[in-house]
């Protein structure tokens, strides 16, 4: 049993080292999948007490940590009592982190991939109808920015629907990535994998208008192979790429929970909706497998009905 004085003394901070590791993956998840700051906090929560348990254990670094210390964690847990569906979620938690982070080059192997994973259940984002899509891709006005940006967000916002990209890769875009003339794009998605999508009409118009026209304008931009600049000329980052959508998502009049991944959503589900076959829509969305796809074909009752209807021979 601890005591008052325990209760009270306020923890000690994570070693470096776990700290930003923490701090680059939950950042990472607001911005990409635009999570609200309760489920944030309770990622946090989760990660610094797996964190300070092998820190305990002398695991200063990320690259330290074993299975054996995760599993170690999670029967501690359970021996304080806590319920299953809690253990779950920290396994979950941890294991996102791991994934995030052998993404991302800072682990070779995630530690977590043998200890056998819970079957929870999973969390559709939000959905943006095509009109509403539509709204927030004309939100950027003259009105309340400066020409060049209006030209940039534009185009941001017109590749994160057009082409159904994270976050991460828009703003990883670069100028050799993009073909006119065969309308489609190079993105360069987890694991430093690429893939190449098709880049509509319209998307392919707003790039080439901020290409051609303001990006040309900010210092040092022929130097820089990056789509996506600062007034400055540096490339964008993840946070000011999810700041632009949450400013258009305001500006349209759009909920607040509207973010980037909500746009990568509407995509694959629009997509689907007007016929496109799965396989077609794993491969413009970069997922290794086909039941991650899936989770985008939770398509509304009203519209299953009218495709039965129409294909169906007894509909």
């Amino acid at each position: 049993m601890r005591t008052a004085a325990e209760r009270t003394t306020p923890p000690e901070p994570l070693p470096r080292a776990l700290a930003t590791a923490l701090e680059d993956f939950l950042t990472a998840l607001r911005v990409e999948a635009g999570l609200a700051r309760s489920t944030l906090a309770a990622y946090r929560g989760d990660l610094e007490r797996f964190f300070r348990f092998g820190a305990e254990r002398g695991r200063t670094r990320v690259d330290a940590l074993t299975a054996d210390d995760l599993v170690d964690f999670l029967a501690a847990r359970r021996a304080e009592g806590v319920g299953e569906a809690t253990v779950a979620h920290h396994l979950t938690v941890a294991r996102m982190c791991f994934r995030f982070l052998v993404a991302e080059g800072e682990l070779r192997v995630d530690p977590s991939a043998r200890i056998p994973s819970p079957r929870l259940r999973s969390f559709l984002p939000s959905l943006l109808s095509t009109d509403d899509v539509e709204r927030l891709l004309a939100a950027p006005s003259p009105k309340h920015h400066a020409a060049w940006r209006v030209e940039r967000d534009r185009a941001l916002l017109e590749v994160l629907y057009a082409a159904g990209a994270r976050i991460s890769e828009a703003i990883g875009l670069r100028t050799d990535a993009i073909e006119p003339s065969l309308r489609v794009l190079r993105l360069t998605g987890k694991g430093q994998k690429t893939r190449i999508v098709p880049c509509g009409e319209k998307a392919r118009a707003a790039l080439l208008r901020w290409i051609d026209g303001s990006r040309m304008r900010i210092p040092g931009a022929a130097q820089r192979a990056e789509v996506f600049l600062s007034k400055s000329g540096k490339p964008l980052d993840r946070l000011t790429g999810w700041r632009i959508v949450k400013d258009a998502a305001r500006a349209a009049g759009l909920p607040s929970d509207v973010s980037p991944h909500t746009l990568r959503h509407s995509f694959a589900t629009h997509l689907i909706e007007g016929g496109a076959d799965l396989r077609s829509v794993q491969e413009m969305l970069g997922h290794a497998s086909i039941r991650t796809t899936e989770v985008y074909t939770h398509l509304d009752g009203e519209h299953v009905l009218a495709i039965h209807r129409l294909h169906h021979p007894r509909g």
